[in-house]
């Protein structure tokens, strides 16, 4: 059984930084894709960044320059650096895995396994 479980969320000003993590257990293919989604009320879903086995990285255009995907060695913790945090960026985070597939870039928000989300709330 595929597990993903967020933590790291909170409330910031403008301007600073949060750490998501994510802790993969139960995933047993050599080919994924890792992701992090976030969703705004009255919003659809929207990929944030994106992480292959293959480490290539894709962000969303919205988050360049400020937020770095990344995940340990062992590939069972995926991580959300989100620097230089903005109001806009505000929105429930899910960490979301799947098999590679075609593509995995930042614009894939279909996945069979998701978390439970974690809250993000930057004010101005």
């Amino acid at each position: 059984q595929v597990q993903l479980v967020e933590s790291g969320g909170g409330s910031v000003q403008a301007g600073g930084s949060l750490r998501l993590s994510c802790a993969v257990s139960g995933y047993r293919y050599s080919s994924v894709c890792m992701a992090w989604v976030r969703q705004v009320p009255g919003k659809g879903r929207e990929g944030v960044a994106a992480l292959g086995s293959d480490e290539s990285t894709s962000y969303a255009d919205s988050v360049k320059g400020r937020f770095t995907i990344s995940k340990d060695n062992t590939g069972d913790n995926l991580y959300l650096q989100m620097d230089n945090l903005q109001p806009e960026d505000t929105g429930t985070y899910y960490c979301a895995a799947d098999h590679f597939g075609r593509y995995c870039t930042s614009h894939r928000t279909e996945y069979n396994f998701w978390g439970q989300g974690t809250q993000v709330t930057v004010s101005s």
